[in-house]
């Protein structure tokens, strides 16, 4: 039986086929111009962090630097004042 050197049971070719191209993220406080950054707005700051609590980055919101530092100003304020958790969860359910 020949030795088969394709590692993972692919066929030739078959291993770059896919590629994923990412959609061009924009900065939505750009574009709409009404909407502030504010830290008492908890609905809006809670879709730029993660279920662990902490800030997204740019990468994956697509805000623009000028706005990601505005956004992480009032998340940190949002959290002095424990608008927001420092963390995800309050509770271990493991315990």
């Amino acid at each position: 039986m020949p030795e088969d050197n394709n590692r993972g049971g692919r066929g030739e070719g078959e291993g770059g086929e896919r590629r994923y191209y990412a959609k061009p993220k924009f900065c939505q406080f750009c574009a709409d111009k009404q909407i502030t950054v504010d830290y008492k707005k908890v609905d809006l700051l809670r879709r730029f962090i993660t279920d662990e609590g902490k800030i997204r980055p740019r990468r994956q919101t697509g805000t623009c630097a000028r706005h990601q530092r505005v956004l992480a100003a009032a998340i940190k304020q949002a959290r002095h004042i424990a608008l927001l958790p420092f963390t995800g969860r309050l509770w271990d359910d493991n315990r």
